[in-house]
């Protein structure tokens, strides 16, 4: 570490005002005062830099020391990452918590990994190989669902030489040695740094062709998000945002979750960490934990940490990504992120734009979501970064800043409506505000997977709920019962969409996750049951005569009964009793 002398020269708030000797580098990591507060230089002008400071400020002064490391702010990746929980920072929680207790002590710096654990490492490359930015030269089981595979770092180029063999190794051991064209040597070692506000390169971004599946009706056959998207969940405070969040994150089809609490309250990050602790994850029958991480940076801690957790997630999930895996992070909230910009750039006296949000606001959100996408990787592998994006506008109104600028960065929005969760449906997608723009690259994926009539019946659903909309507000007006029976039949229909299909309970066993194949099923079955009916009407036969039958009701239940016994074929003939009975009494 540099010293140069540099000192305190005055405190506001997590801005530090830092003189002495030369510049400090912009983005560069500095420790703080007596205690050593981390911290990350934001501007330098002539002998004096701008530092925020990641933990409260409060006890330093003027003229404490100021260490300069020369490094920008970086993670220490490699195996142990899998099933820890980090702060906004990388400093592992449950380690400080097993040091000093439930509170982060002043200035405390711990290393993201275990340096003294033992990894049964199997190496893959001898001596004389060539070494590549970004190959694999060692694996080892990181947990029971996740292999993790050491990487070079990506600029590094040469040769192996010195190469230990296979065995039991600290993510510090040196176990070969990258000789040069120059005959330079670098130690290489299982865990490698890398800045976090630094996008990790890769060979190409290939196009997005197949969904994050995510087992949410509404969303993957409405709404869907590309792997390797981007997705924005907007919604006012008790409107369903983080428990959308926990559903991807238990069931969607990504190999590793990236969980981000940037900014919420601590109660909800506590109820993350206990379900996530406890959850059996469909895929490997293990626990969930043994491919997530999970990074806590609650309301109450310091707002430069907060505004750093979105990029040390990012970094995270780009090394997984570069191993060959699908990575879903899920960012809750995007908000209090763009809530900590505000405050530092108000402390740093910047000239504030719409909502005293910084003018830099769009290119920040635009940096974050510009690292998603579907990569071919260094090593030629195939991986991605899905990003979900929870945003909190006040008091739901989707036209405040953060939102209208996410909006121009992500391809599919989820809005959701506060009087769909208050009448306890959920997810509260509202249907009519929301879109996805991925469907069409999509398309084929779909045609393949969910049957060569998925696009017509998607379409079908689409054009029902939007006539029910128009039609609702004439209901509203003159009520129901003047209606014609079609029309009649498009309010039963839609509502058989809404509470039968789009509706989903996550706490239900056979309705929390229902696969693409039972998707199908259940929308041959509304579809079916729809043509149907219109055939009666067309004959003029009242429709409440076929709502008397309780057939409507029936597929209302076709969630919770599909696979439980209960066939296609079974809903087939339910509907068909129905007709039948029902033309038998008008003869």
């Amino acid at each position: 570490m540099e010293t140069n002398n540099y000192y305190i020269h005055g405190v506001n708030g997590p801005v530090i005002t830092v003189r002495g000797g030369r510049s400090l580098p912009m983005m560069s990591l500095v420790y703080v005062g007596n205690d050593k507060i981390p911290g990350e230089v934001v501007s330098a002008n002539g002998d004096t830099a701008i530092v925020q400071v990641y933990e409260d400020s409060a006890g330093l002064g003027k003229g404490q020391p100021v260490i300069s490391t020369g490094r920008p702010m970086s993670v220490l990746l490699g195996p142990g990452m899998i099933s820890n929980i980090y702060d906004g920072i990388a400093r592992p929680l449950r380690t400080i918590a097993g040091m000093t207790g439930s509170f982060i002590t002043k200035g405390i710096t711990l290393p993201a990994l275990d340096l003294e654990k033992l990894w049964d490492v199997n190496i893959e490359v001898k001596d004389g190989d060539d070494a590549k930015g970004g190959m694999i030269f060692a694996r080892t089981m990181e947990s029971d669902a996740i292999e993790h595979r050491c990487m070079l770092r990506p600029d590094l180029k040469g040769k192996f030489i010195e190469v230990k063999p296979s065995g039991r190794y600290k993510v510090t051991d040196v176990i070969a040695q990258i000789v040069d064209e120059r005959g330079r040597k670098t130690p290489l070692m299982l865990a490698q740094e890398w800045p976090i506000r630094r996008p990790r390169p890769c060979l190409k971004r290939l196009p997005i062709t197949r969904p994050l599946v995510t087992g949410q009706r509404v969303i993957d056959t409405l709404f869907p998000v590309g792997k390797g998207g981007c997705a924005a969940i907007p919604g006012p405070f008790g409107a369903g945002k983080t428990m959308v969040q926990h559903q991807l994150a238990k069931w969607s089809d990504a190999d590793v979750i990236v969980y981000l609490g940037c900014g919420e309250r601590g109660n909800e990050m506590t109820q993350v960490l206990d379900e996530f602790a406890e959850l059996k994850d469909p895929k490997t029958g293990h626990l969930l934990m043994e491919r997530t991480i999970l990074i806590a940076n609650t309301s109450n801690m310091p707002v430069a940490a907060r505004e750093a957790s979105i990029y040390t997630g990012m970094t995270i999930a780009e090394y997984y990504r570069d191993m060959g895996y699908h990575v879903a992070l899920m960012a809750d909230s995007t908000s209090r992120w763009a809530e900590a910009l505000r405050e530092i750039s108000g402390r740093l006296e910047e000239m504030p734009a719409e909502e005293s949000f910084p003018a830099y606001l769009p290119s920040r959100l635009a940096g974050f979501y510009e690292r998603a996408g579907y990569m071919e990787t260094l090593s030629g592998a195939e991986g991605s970064i899905t990003v979900i994006g929870a945003v909190s506008p006040q008091g739901g109104d989707f036209s405040e800043p953060v939102t209208q600028n996410t909006k121009r960065f992500i391809r599919t929005f989820w809005a959701l409506d506060r009087s769909l969760a208050y009448a306890r449906h959920f997810p509260s997608i509202n249907w009519t505000t929301s879109y996805s723009e991925y469907f069409i690259d999509l398309k084929d994926w779909y045609e393949n997977n969910f049957g060569s009539g998925f696009t017509k019946m998607r379409q079908q659903i689409i054009d029902i709920l939007g006539k029910e909309s128009s039609l609702m507000e004439i209901v509203k007006l003159i009520g129901a019962d003047i209606l014609p029976d079609d029309q009649k039949l498009i309010i039963e229909t839609a509502k058989v969409i809404r509470q039968g299909y789009l509706q989903q309970n996550a706490f239900h066993k056979t309705d929390t996750y229902m696969p693409p194949e039972k998707q199908m099923i259940m929308l041959e079955v509304i579809l079916y049951l729809f043509e149907e009916a219109k055939k009666l009407t067309s004959r003029n036969i009242p429709l409440n005569q076929l709502v008397a039958t309780g057939v409507f009701s029936a597929l209302y239940r076709m969630k919770f009964d599909l696979g439980e016994g209960q066939t296609k074929d079974y809903f087939i003939k339910l509907i068909d009793d129905s007709i039948s009975k029902v033309l038998e009494g008008n003869e």
